[in-house]
């Protein structure tokens, strides 16, 4: 080993002890470079062992949360005649106070198994392909004919 150093970018002088030191630090450091690797090892793969579990309780929750949500979905059905509403998705923009944001009614005409709906206009026989989360079953005003009358008597005391 040369005693002079560059320190700095500087030629310099260093005691022998306080090279002695160094290079016992060095040897130190270097001298079990088989068991710092195995240890790197063991560290490299707690870290995978750590990320492939954050990873499957990411999976588990994702599950969880999409079964939850699924659960609160209403599925509708509709069956050919049904006459339905259709929820008219450009009145966002201006919609009035009062406003039925649904209009219609449709006859349904025929359903797929991927969710569309295909509906037909009453008034103008116009036939056209909807999607079954914007329909809703429509319900006509009730018959004043079907109304049946109940009388109660007055009870005497």
């Amino acid at each position: 080993m040369s005693p002079f150093r560059l320190v700095f970018g500087k030629p310099c002088h260093l005691p022998v002890k306080l090279e002695q030191r160094a290079f016992w630090a060095v040897k130190q450091c270097n001298y079990n470079i088989d068991e710092a690797g195995r240890h790197r090892k063991l560290q490299l793969q707690e870290l995978e062992e750590l990320r492939n579990g954050s990873y499957e309780n990411s999976r588990i929750y994702n599950e969880k949360t999409k079964l939850f949500h699924d659960k609160s979905i209403t599925r509708k059905h509709f069956e050919t005649g049904h006459r339905v509403l259709l929820y008219h998705s450009r009145l966002k923009l201006f919609p009035g106070k009062l406003r039925s944001r649904w209009i219609g009614p449709f006859v349904v005409i025929k359903t797929f198994d991927h969710g569309a709906v295909e509906v037909q206009i009453e008034k103008m026989g116009q036939i056209f392909k909807v999607n079954g989360h914007c329909l809703k079953p429509f319900y006509e005003g009730f018959n004043a004919n079907a109304l049946e009358i109940i009388h109660f008597d007055v009870p005497m005391c």
